[in-house]
């Protein structure tokens, strides 16, 4: 989550600046690495992890999960605008994702899939 947040934090940046230089810098970067840090981390919560906790109960938390997942995908096609609104949403949604799933998705996931931990 790490590089989640720090992707968050450079698109927050350079939002909040206004400036069209550090907009696209940030947009272009978070476009080059959305395939390589976020989606795969994606993909292995929704192969592995989401069904696990569909199969016991925890399907509001999964709809959550895949919703946002969905938007943070969308938003990073768009990113391609280079519009300050889509980089400070891009930033907010993965910020509070990731906090989300720390303190949310993953401790319900300890607790149901793991109860004996």
């Amino acid at each position: 989550h790490h590089h989640a947040l720090k992707l968050s934090r450079l698109a927050r940046f350079a939002s909040d600046s206004g400036h069209a230089l550090a907009i696209a810098e940030a947009a272009e970067k978070i476009i080059e690495a959305f395939p390589k840090v976020l989606e795969p981390h994606f993909q292995n919560e929704e192969k592995d992890l989401l069904p696990a906790l569909t199969a016991v109960g925890a399907s509001e938390l999964v709809r959550r999960v895949l919703a946002e997942h969905a938007e943070l995908r969308d938003l990073s096609r768009r990113l391609a605008e280079q519009d300050s609104e889509i980089l400070a949403r891009f930033a907010t949604l993965l910020h509070d994702h990731v906090r989300f799933e720390e303190r949310e998705l993953f401790e319900t996931a300890q607790e149901l899939l793991y109860p004996e931990h």
